[in-house]
This record gives structure tokens, sequence and C-alpha cells, in this order.
């Protein structure tokens, strides 16, 4: 088995881009970042078990297929702290990890740039880039 590189936690709309869009994410990730560590939240995977529940049909076939992507991932237990959001939890993470977070979220996104944190998103419908960080983030392969 080949070594992991940097982790990258997932936000769940992320994980919704190849049945929307087609992108194969893990073969863009690797093309950005070499064999990144996926990284999903707990309360991530139970916002997108959430989000099934009650889905339309045509919903719940792309929520489904996330979920199997979601199998892809590592799991990170982690537990929302009081009033906190998904997106809070996150940005949390993300800066006592010190790793990028991948979504697609416009919100989240400019809260991580506020914060200096590498942001993996979907450009153009067609694939990812990553935007942002502090210069003493080692996101090279």
């Amino acid at each position: 088995m080949r070594p992991r590189g940097i982790p990258i936690l997932l936000d769940s709309n992320f994980l919704l881009i190849p049945p929307e869009e087609g992108v194969d994410i893990f073969a863009e990730l690797e093309r950005l970042l070499g064999l990144p560590r996926c990284l999903l939240p707990t309360p991530v995977l139970e916002e997108l078990k959430r989000l099934r529940e009650g889905a339309a049909p045509s919903e719940a076939r792309k929520i489904d297929l996330a979920l199997r992507l979601a199998d892809r991932c590592e799991l990170l237990e982690a537990e929302l702290r009081e009033g906190e959001g998904v997106d809070s939890l996150l940005l949390r993470l993300a800066k006592d990890m010190r790793c990028p977070v991948a979504t697609n979220d416009g919100e989240l996104r400019r809260r991580l740039r506020r914060e200096g944190i590498p942001v993996i998103y979907l450009r153009q419908r067609s694939h990812l880039e990553l935007e942002g960080g502090k210069p003493d983030w080692r996101l090279s392969r």
C-alpha cells in the first residue's frame, strides 16, 4: 500500500460533486496533491445521512453515491460543540490540524480564506483547484 500524504477534510457537498458534475474527486485530489488522506469528520457523514432522509428519488440517488464515496475516506471522530454547525467544526478542525478543506460551499470558502486555510473546490465544473493557505503550510507532495 502506498503511503498517504497530507490530510484533507471533506465537506458533504464535496462528495456530491461526482453525481452532480461527473468529476472524479479522488483522481483530481491525487493530481493536485499526490495521494492525500481524505478525512471525513463524523458530523459530515451524519449530515449526509440526514439529507438522505426524505429526499426526492433523484436527490436520494446522488446522496447514495456520495455515501458510497464516503466509504473511501478515513472517518475522523469529531463532535460538534454547543451551538456549533458543521461548517464551524470544519474550520476548527482545519485550524487545529493545519490541513486544507475540500468544499464547494461559498460561505465556508470565504471563512476559510479569511483564516488562511487552503481550500480545494470545483472550478469550471470540470476540475479541482487549490487556493489560499499560509506560506508555512506544507502542501507539496
